[in-house]
């Protein structure tokens, strides 16, 4: 043993079977995702995986923990490399090495995850369904915040397609379907547990696994019921005609002079043609134009006798500059709303910025990184203010780009009501691989959590239209030259999830706490070396 390389027992290590099942259950979880959409696989693939690890020895835990997250992760995220690499100006290796480093920081919430639950399996009889689901959510909810946040690849986003199972997300929001796709995963693993314990511990308790499945059954029952009721309700129709002008502009294109009044002729001439239709409003993507409004006064001129000649209120995506007493500037990514005689009526400037996108953090230390984006100088500032446009057609609010991810930010604009969202992206920069797709089906949930229907508009696609119960009105393919317009139903409602955020959540972080706690400070009650 002593004459074979240490590397190479090392190599031979990462072949167990418990990693090795980890990383398979990580990648087929990876194709249950929009783009994929194996959805079913979500259903039973964790499962295996949890059942190792809850037997695992506590030092090989957090290990298969990442390596069912590494191609959890990459599977769904390895498209930012396009942006890293075209915009980004890395080379290939050097931008694969990038989305590497993210999805392993993010696998250390599985590495967490997995040792968390080897520690509490190993110590109670309680089932998995209880002590999964919600170490699971807590911590899928974490790393939508910490360091920012990138809330991507959420569970639940698995089952966009399952219309009565994600109406229940206007009272949990999306971590409730990620907390019944794990619970599903946990009473498989559970029975297969009970099998194995039962051999070496004839008197281990059974009532805790029936119970947890028992509960598993109700609660999907309950959910599919609240589902099917909620489809079937009938809401007074409220329509608002709105139309997408999806223009499809090269981004090499869109900050280069010489292209600039081509690309904003091409929004006007789209614009002119879907105004026979006689929309409400239209909408331009983010940043369509390619001029800083108000700054370029030319520009901006020409844009807004545009509207006094069309007459249709016009809402687009746009860098704002605003001038300090010092003479400095500041820019922010912004939409801006006119009406139908070119009068600004409302704006929003970006909350959420992209990290290295849109700003640098950190940016004294890491003055050797560049931003990604064209067409400002510096740094974007974030905006403060969860603003909306009240109309003669309704109550709206924007969201910029992959502020659409943040359940928590989208919902702070709908707090005292509103009748729909609108949100504006530039999906140009992940090209032709899954990311728009992904993106595109956040949508399906933001609408649901609010009972808002999602006007989408995208330079290069998908844009479309969601309601508000998470159905595809209509929507556009990728790298089209388009334009679409659809009726929507506005939707007044408040949700308990916009009045009162991320309730659930906290029930399971609660419940998980008051588990670990009793471990590390109760007194224990042995049932065959475990406490219950």
């Amino acid at each position: 043993m002593s004459s074979i390389p240490r590397n190479r027992l090392a190599l031979q290590g990462l072949f167990t079977p418990l990693y090795a099942v980890s990383f398979i259950c990580g990648l087929a979880l990876s194709f249950a995702f929009p783009g994929r959409d194996i959805s079913f696989l979500a259903w039973f693939s964790i499962a295996p995986f949890l059942f190792l690890v809850a037997e695992s020895p506590r030092s090989d835990a957090f290990t298969a923990g990442v390596l069912f997250g590494l191609p959890y992760f990459f599977g769904t995220q390895y498209w930012i490399y396009y942006s890293i690499n075209h915009y980004g100006h890395l080379n290939l290796p050097a931008s694969v090495a990038v989305v590497f480093l993210l999805c392993l920081y993010e696998s250390l919430y599985t590495g967490i995850f997995a040792l968390v639950l080897n520690y509490v399996s190993k110590r109670t009889a309680l089932p998995l369904v209880l002590t999964a689901s919600t170490l699971w959510v807590c911590l899928e909810y974490a790393r939508g915040f910490i360091l920012t946040g990138f809330p991507w690849s959420l569970l639940g986003y698995s089952q966009y397609r399952s219309l009565p199972l994600i109406q229940i997300a206007d009272i949990t929001g999306i971590y409730g379907i990620s907390f019944i796709v794990i619970a599903a995963n946990a009473v498989l693993a559970d029975f297969m547990l009970l099998e194995r314990r039962r051999r070496h511990i004839p008197l281990y308790p059974t009532v805790p696994v029936w119970l947890g499945t028992v509960s598993v059954i109700i609660i999907a029952v309950v959910t599919i019921s609240y589902g099917y009721h909620r489809l079937g309700e009938k809401m007074p129709s409220r329509p608002v005609r709105i139309s997408i002008i999806q223009g499809n502009i090269d981004q090499d294109m869109k900050w280069d002079r010489q292209y600039q009044d081509s690309v904003l002729s091409t929004y006007m001439e789209m614009s002119k043609i879907v105004s026979r239709q006689k929309p409400d409003l239209i909408v331009w993507p983010e940043t369509a134009l390619p001029f800083i409004f108000g700054h370029d006064r030319e520009h901006t001129g020409r844009l807004m006798a545009f509207q006094k000649e069309n007459g249709v209120p016009l809402l687009t995506g746009t860098i704002r500059a605003r001038e300090h007493k010092d003479g400095s500037r500041v820019y922010s990514n912004s939409a801006v709303l006119m009406d139908s005689y070119g009068k600004v009526m409302y704006s929003y400037d970006k909350i959420h910025l992209v990290p290295f996108g849109e700003y640098v953090p950190l940016k004294n230390a890491l003055f050797f990184v560049n931003r990604l984006v064209e067409g400002a100088v510096g740094d974007y500032v974030p905006g403060r203010a969860y603003t909306s446009a009240k109309t003669s057609f309704g109550t709206f609010s924007t969201v910029i780009c992959y502020e659409l991810i943040f359940p928590s930010l989208v919902r702070n604009f709908f707090l005292k009501g509103g009748d729909f969202i609108v949100t504006i992206t530039n999906d140009a920069w992940f090209g032709s691989t899954i990311g728009p797709v992904q993106h595109f089906y956040t949508s399906v949930f933001r609408a649901v959590e609010n009972r808002k229907p999602v006007v989408r508009a995208a330079n290069t696609g998908i844009s479309g239209f969601v309601d508000s119960r998470g159905r595809v009105i209509k929507k556009t393919g990728l790298f089209e030259k388009t334009a679409v317009t659809a009726e929507i139903d506005r939707d007044g409602r408040v949700t308990f999830y916009t009045r009162y955020g991320d309730i659930f959540v906290y029930l399971c972080l609660v419940s998980i706490t008051v588990i670990l706690l009793n471990l590390l400070f109760h007194s224990k009650h042995q049932y065959g070396g475990r406490r219950w």
